[in-house]
């Protein structure tokens, strides 16, 4: 009896990306935008909140294309910078007692 395999589509495996970004940057980037366009309501209010929106994005659109689950990593690596162990330089000359530790 031979192992039965199921595909797995793409379409069901994509990254949840929106305009080409990802999809909560980009959406509340928009806010943002929208926000300041609307609340001010001056031109040069106006011209910012495009500029802003377009710049932002092209940034999350780089970030996307690089690795679509960036934010997430980035995230994560905030929430555990705290529990990071040290780390040695190259430079470092370790006793040896810190050598036999790893044998």
């Amino acid at each position: 009896m031979a192992i039965r395999t199921i595909p797995i589509r793409r379409a069901g495996n994509r990254d949840n990306l929106f305009m080409g970004g990802d999809r909560e940057l980009v959406m509340f980037s928009g806010l943002i935008a929208g926000a300041l366009i609307f609340s001010a309501q001056e031109l040069r209010a106006t011209a910012f909140g495009v500029c802003l929106w377009f710049g932002a994005l092209f940034v999350f659109r780089l970030m996307a294309k690089s690795d679509p689950k960036l934010r997430h990593v980035y995230l994560r690596s905030r929430r555990y910078k705290q529990y990071y162990p040290p780390r040695s330089t190259p430079f470092r000359e370790n006793t040896q007692s810190q050598g036999e530790q790893y044998k």
